[in-house]
Parts: structure tokens; sequence; C-alpha cells
């Protein structure tokens, strides 16, 4: 089997450094996390976050120009403004919620409180895996790079 290896010194062929940039850094996955529990107005994220004013600003600033967040007005207050997760800022939930749970495992040793559940059966969501096109969860033995040119030529073929 080949071994797991991107060419490491070619980052304009990778995602992650646009992802790091797009978030920043600690304050930006702390928003996020806010968003997704239905945060949506300056000062509660102020009171929720105990952030600074200009910080906060700062980052959400970033967070709208990358298009992971939009700024919309509020219908009952045209002066008000919200801050609403894009489709971009929803497709972000598996990483934060990896993140969580490496966190959980990793540094807090326990399980967070509350615990996020599926609304249909109630019960805890599962770790955050790697699957195959078919389903099956994969570990880093089973995973490999290809070059996008050999895969389309083997669909095609």
């Amino acid at each position: 089997m080949e071994k797991l290896r991107e060419p490491l010194a070619d980052i304009a062929q990778c995602g992650l450094p646009l992802a790091l940039e797009a978030m920043g850094e600690r304050w930006s996955f702390m928003i996020l996390r806010a968003a997704f529990n239905g945060v949506r107005h300056f000062e509660e994220f102020l009171d929720e976050l105990g952030i600074a004013r200009n910080i906060l600003s700062n980052r959400l600033s970033r967070l709208v120009e990358a298009g992971i967040l939009m700024r919309e007005h509020c219908c009952d207050d045209r002066r008000r403004i919200e801050y609403r997760l894009t489709g971009k800022g929803h497709d972000l939930l598996p990483a934060m919620l990896a993140l969580r749970q490496w966190g959980e495992k990793w540094a807090m040793d326990c399980v967070g409180n509350p615990v996020l559940c599926d609304a249909r059966d109630r019960q805890p969501i599962g770790p955050i895996e790697i699957r195959a096109h078919d389903g099956r969860v994969l570990g880093p033995e089973d995973l490999m790079w290809r070059e996008r040119a050999d895969i389309a030529a083997k669909v095609a073929g």
C-alpha cells in the first residue's frame, strides 16, 4: 500500500491554508460556535462570549468577507443587524464537531456538557469519521493520495 503523503511544499494545491486563513484564530471558531447555537446579534455575541468589542467587530467582518456569515437587517428593526450562517458556514459544522470531539477526548478527557444529540431519536451523535464512497469507516492505513487526472481517467475508461 502506498504511504499517505502529499506534496507539502505546494500549499496552493491544498485547501487547509485557505480554510485557516478564512477562520483566522480561536475567536473566529468561538463566534462560529455561537452562530451554530443561534446567536445572531452583535450584543448577544458580546454577552455570550465575553469578547472585546473591537475583536468581535474585526472577526465578524472577516467571517462576512470570507462568506461564512452574512449580515442582514432585522425584519422588526431595520437599524439592527443579524449575522447568519451561509451555506459555506454550515459546511463547517463537521469540522467544528470533529475539533470539539478531539478536544473532549484529548484535552478534557471527558465528554462535554450538554451533549449534541440526533433530534429524531434524542441520542448522542457518533464520532466524526472519514468514510469511503461506499460508507465504510476508514483509518489512516486505508488512505492514499492520487492525482485527480488519474481518477478522472479511470472513471472515464
